[in-house]
Parts: C-alpha cells; sequence; structure tokens
C-alpha cells in the first residue's frame, strides 16, 4: 500500500470501534477532505494487528467499477459476492455510500448479520437525515472530519519533505492563502492550488448542491452562498439577509433563505456555531456566526489575498477544535461575548477568546491598554471555575485572572488539548 500522512486525531477516535460489528462507523466531511486516505489509514493499521486482506474489503462508489452503482439490490449482490467466501469478521469499507438510493437497508442488514464490522463515508449531511436516522438509531457512530487543521498541514509538508519555513507565523500565512485540503500540497504555485480548490467547488455543486430541489431561484443561492462566505465569522440572522436581498432588489421568503443555508451546511461548506445566553442557559435562535470548513473557500472566491486576522483567526481556531470533537458556541453574557464555548463529552467547559494580538500602543486616558481589556473583560466576567483561555498571536505572554495566554501557532503545532 502506498505510504500514507496518518491523521492520528481522528484515528484514535475510532480505533476503539475497529472491531465492533453492532455499530456502523459513519465518517462525514466535505468533499476531498480525505475521508477515503481515512479509510485505508484504519485498513492499514487491521493489516498491522494480524487481519487477513482478503477480509478487507473496499467498494468506492465515486470510482469505477462502482461509479453507476445507484440500486440498492446492486449494492447488495457485490457485498455479497465479495464476501461469501471469507470465513470471520468482515471488515467492510465503503466509500461515498449516499450514492445509492436506499443504501440504509442494505447496510443494516449486512449489520443484522453480526460479522460485518462496517465503515462508510459520505460527503453531505443527506447521509445523516430521514431514513439513516429513524432506521439506524442507535446503531451507527458518526465521525466528522475537516480538511487539514494547521498542524497538519506542517506535519504532511514535513511528511511529504517539502520546504516548511522556519518562521512558524510566516507558515501560517501560507497556510490561510493555500487552504486545508490535502491534494492542494501536491501543487508548486498558488495560482495551481486555487485552481483545483475550485475544481473542489464545482464538483460540490454539482454532486450536492445542484440537485436540490430546494433551490428554485438559482441566482438567490448564488448571492446567499456568496453573501456568507464573504461574511464568515460575523454575526449573521436568516432576518439580516432577508434585509441585505431586498435592498439588493430581491424579495426572498425568510423559510428560502432558511432552507439555501441549510443546503450550504449540508454540502459542508459551512458550518453554523450558535449563540449560548450564559445567563439563562438558552441558545439564541437568529444570531449564529457561520464559518467556512476550509478558508480556501473565500479565497478562491476574492482575488484579494490580504488577510482581516480576526475572522481569519477566529475561523482557524475554530476549525482547530472541531477537529478536536468539541462542542462548540458562542457565549453571551450581558453584552459581552465570549468567542467560544467549548464542552467535550464529559462536560467539561472551556471559554476562548481570540485575537490577533493584545501587545500593542492603544492605550485610553488611564494608561490601560484598550484591545487588552477588551479582551479580557468577557473571560473575567465568567464567576464559574472552568477553564478560559485569551489565544493571540502574540510571543509575550502574560498572566491574568488566572487566565491562560497561549500563543495560536504554538498552540497548534503542539496538538495542545483545551479540555
Amino acid at each position: 500500500m502506498k505510504q500514507i500522512y496518518f491523521r492520528e486525531k481522528y484515528l484514535r477516535k475510532i480505533r476503539g470501534f475497529y472491531h465492533d460489528t453492532e455499530m456502523i462507523k459513519v465518517i462525514t466531511g466535505v468533499r476531498r477532505c480525505g475521508k477515503s486516505t481515512l479509510l485505508k489509514m484504519i485498513a492499514e493499521e487491521l493489516l498491522q494487528v494480524g487481519i487477513k486482506e482478503e477480509n478487507i474489503i473496499f467498494i468506492n462508489l465515486d470510482k469505477r467499477p462502482y461509479s453507476r452503482v445507484g440500486h440498492p439490490e446492486v449494492l447488495e449482490e457485490i457485498i455479497d459476492e465479495k464476501t461469501q467466501y471469507i470465513n470471520g469478521t468482515k471488515y467492510l469499507f465503503i466509500d461515498e455510500v449516499q450514492n445509492v438510493k436506499d443504501f440504509e437497508r442494505v447496510i443494516n442488514s449486512f449489520r443484522e448479520e453480526g460479522d460485518f464490522s462496517i465503515f462508510i463515508t459520505g460527503s453531505n449531511s443527506y447521509l445523516l437525515s430521514g431514513d439513516l436516522v429513524t432506521k439506524l438509531t442507535g446503531r451507527y457512530i458518526e465521525f466528522p472530519m475537516t480538511t487539514l487543521t494547521f498542524d497538519e498541514y506542517v506535519g504532511m509538508k514535513k511528511f511529504l519533505n517539502l520546504e516548511v519555513n522556519p518562521n512558524s507565523d510566516q507558515e501560517l500565512i501560507h497556510y490561510i492563502l493555500e487552504g486545508g485540503f490535502p491534494l492542494t500540497l501536491q501543487y508548486q504555485s498558488l495560482e495551481d492550488k486555487r485552481l483545483y480548490v475550485s475544481s473542489v467547488v464545482d464538483e460540490i455543486y454539482d454532486k450536492d448542491i445542484k440537485k436540490n430541489k430546494k433551490i428554485r431561484k438559482k441566482n438567490i443561492f448564488e448571492k446567499v452562498q456568496t453573501y456568507i462566505v464573504n461574511n464568515f465569522g460575523t454575526t449573521t440572522s436568516v432576518n439580516a439577509l432577508c434585509d441585505y436581498l431586498k435592498k439588493n432588489g430581491d424579495n426572498v421568503s425568510k423559510i428560502t433563505v432558511y432552507n439555501y443555508l441549510k443546503i450550504l451546511e449540508n454540502a459542508k461548506i459551512i458550518s453554523k456555531c450558535e449563540r449560548f445566553d450564559m445567563k439563562s442557559k438558552k441558545s439564541l435562535n437568529g444570531e449564529e456566526k457561520y464559518y467556512l470548513t476550509d478558508l480556501s473557500f473565500y479565497f478562491v472566491k476574492n482575488t484579494d489575498n490580504r488577510i482581516n486576522y480576526g475572522p481569519v483567526l477566529e475561523n482557524i481556531v475554530y476549525n482547530y477544535l472541531k477537529s478536536l470533537g468539541y462542542n462548540i458556541s458562542i457565549g453571551k453574557i450581558g453584552k459581552l461575548e465570549v468567542d467560544f464555548i467549548i464542552r467535550n463529552l464529559v462536560n467539561d467547559y472551556a471559554y476562548i477568546q481570540v485575537a490577533r494580538t493584545i501587545d500593542n500602543d492603544n492605550y485610553d486616558e488611564n494608561g490601560k491598554n484598550i484591545t487588552e481589556e477588551r479582551e479580557y473583560r468577557p473571560l473575567e466576567s465568567i464567576p464559574d471555575g472552568y477553564s478560559k483561555y485569551l489565544l493571540t498571536m502574540d510571543r509575550l505572554l502574560q498572566k491574568r485572572s488566572g487566565i491562560k495566554h497561549l500563543n495560536i501557532v504554538d498552540m497548534m503545532l503542539n496538538n495542545e488539548e483545551l479540555l
């Protein structure tokens, strides 16, 4: 098998389920983020622990000879043909399983046989909607996957013997402008990398968006997409989007805008981060932020390479936190806002502020640094004892009110977990 860069942060989440024949392992993520390669990593680790190669079955429904398989009966016949003479547990890997109509019934029937450990992947949330949820409730575990986070980007460049800038801040700029799709690393020029990402966007549109019957006004959908991509990391509401469209001569219903945003989420182009009122302990509808699943979606649509570090750093940190499996929301406490509240599966919490720097000459008449006060104030106003972090690009780190000040680049390169 060809040597591949092992993405450990995902493998360690799945390893405990390698031999589980009860739970279907569902790997989701935007197209070309590396799901197929992750399946190969899992297969390689199974071989290393003594599983026979004949017991590992791959079916990629996006590639020949299976790209035209669309009916469940055909998929069932293929699996039967490949596994009928195999003894012991069969490790079944099906890539882009949503290409087959009613695949849920087929997958569940093999799961019920008791000697199949099943791994499936999909590029849109149809995979976890409708019949899959109702027919397989309690029988599957989802493992969301992102494009390369900054630590993985640097790690993969080293693995491929590509040049890595010794100045990690400069390397971060390369990452911002190039994005995190693994295959971009095989191209040398930024122009070629952008052309590749553009082809990914086209593929997402053709396979995950264009056929959606809820898109009745293509020009309005494209305006919503352009708006949300250009305004990532800012508070966005359906009402505000409707007002924006109306000012530009388009009267659109709230339900239409909501559906279009949901389609972009389902295609994994954007990720919604809800706002949480820390006093009432309730989610605040209509005050969400949307982050890009990969920053290259923004730069491929905009020829201007100037970086707005506020939303860009937030987006990078958000995707890094998502890759660690945290649940993320925006915190509101009175009139103040905490960039992120993160929670793990055992309900540990932490609070995070993200800024480019607090080390500047922005002082008020009392000699206090205005930027520093603005970033610390929300964290200091939280009365509980959970961990609090200020993440910046500063190299000179400080201690204040028990809040941990970390350098964003070092945090990611050290693959630090904040919970």
